[in-house]
């Protein structure tokens, strides 16, 4: 199961969708780049411009992701393949360029809005939640416009689907955002030069793929059941517990939220000062 058919592969791209999605995306990059470089001014750091940049790069590896989630970006136009502005292709799933833009929208803006208040340790759990919640939100209608638009499908066995989305999706998309933001603010408050936040590159790809293929884990095995072993079932049940797994690691995550300078660890120990990487 979980395997593409000839009408998905032959299915025509909206070329009018895929110029909204790549330079409306784009743009918002940019002013989400201009935002970045202000709150470093502001706050004499460039962790904002560092997060982007590993969110930015990360998106080289989506081909691993595109396998196993079952995503295809459609390429045909008038019955000819070579229609999407792309720049490589991996694993048979030819790449568009968006697919940069849109890693940084969804990955990197958590760390423009709370990076802060998380580093001066002034984030609480419960607005850690409210926060994941607001990034599945925002999961959803990025891909719900894209899937619902012939630009791109899930085109697996899912469950629990939102205009061709699959929800289990958007709350892994939501939950690795935050993972990727605690790590790299946890970075931020250990290192005390700009190069030392170039960790942030490693960072992502280890939250990335540690949340989707790790937690995500019971919905690529049951998407990827062999035929004989396949049911709808099954899939609902990893659908509901990958993502109560989801919840499970918000709330380990909220345990590793920084505290605020100065405030003594429970073994004793004192919260380094703060660190200005200049």
């Amino acid at each position: 199961m979980g395997r593409m058919d000839e009408e998905v592969m032959s299915r025509e791209l909206d070329m009018a969708w895929q110029h909204v999605f790549t330079w409306a995306s784009w743009a918002i990059v940019l002013v989400m780049l201009v935002i970045a470089i202000q709150l470093g001014r502001a706050h004499r750091t460039p962790f904002y411009v560092w997060a982007i940049f590993a969110a930015g790069l990360g998106a080289f590896a989506e081909p691993l992701y595109d396998v196993a989630f079952d995503l295809w970006f459609y390429d045909v136009h008038n019955g000819e393949p070579g229609a999407m502005y792309s720049h490589f292709s991996a694993f048979g799933v030819v790449q568009p360029n968006w697919s940069h833009s849109g890693y940084v929208i969804l990955y990197a803006a958590v760390a423009l809005y709370a990076g802060k208040k998380m580093y001066d340790g002034a984030l609480s759990r419960k607005t850690l939640f409210l926060i994941w919640g607001a990034e599945i939100m925002t999961s959803v209608v990025f891909e719900v416009i894209g899937t619902g638009t012939d630009v791109y499908t899930y085109y697996g066995p899912y469950e629990l689907r939102i205009w061709n989305y699959p929800a289990v999706i958007g709350v892994l998309e939501g939950t690795q955002t935050v993972l990727f933001t605690v790590l790299a603010v946890q970075i931020w408050r250990r290192v005390s030069t700009p190069w030392g936040l170039s960790a942030l590159i490693a960072a992502f790809p280890i939250t990335m793929f540690g949340a989707n293929f790790g937690i995500g884990a019971p919905i690529i095995i049951a998407l990827h059941l062999d035929p004989g072993d396949f049911n709808t079932g099954i899939v609902w049940f990893a659908t509901f517990l990958t993502m109560g797994l989801c919840a499970l690691a918000i709330n380990g995550a909220a345990r590793f939220l920084p505290k605020p300078f100065g405030t003594p660890e429970p073994d004793g120990a004192q919260v380094p000062r703060e660190t200005v990487a200049v």
